[in-house]
């Protein structure tokens, strides 16, 4: 996350927000569908299990920050470009 530090506040604090949630309700997720709840019951399982939760927060991190370089980029483009834009991507 360093390596590609947000350019203003706003984006650090955004993009900080989104780790936090992407951590929380990424990782809840992933633990939940793989049933590693038994992780909690040594010192051991709790780190790896916070290691996991930790490492679901960062692809949240890369989607806000290419929504934000998307959006600089097409910030004088109005709606019809942007679904357009969108459309073409998703190849319809």
């Amino acid at each position: 996350m360093l390596m590609m530090r947000p350019r203003t506040r706003g984006e650090w604090a955004a993009a900080l927000i989104s780790t936090l949630v992407s951590s929380i309700g990424g990782g809840a997720a992933v633990v939940q569908h793989f049933g590693l709840q038994s992780w909690t019951a040594d010192y051991i399982g709790l780190v790896a299990l916070f290691g996991l939760v930790f490492a679901c927060g960062l692809p949240g991190w890369a989607i806000v920050r290419w929504v934000f370089n998307y959006i600089n980029r097409r910030a004088d483009a109005g709606i019809d470009d942007i679904y357009a834009d969108m459309r073409k991507g998703l190849g319809q």
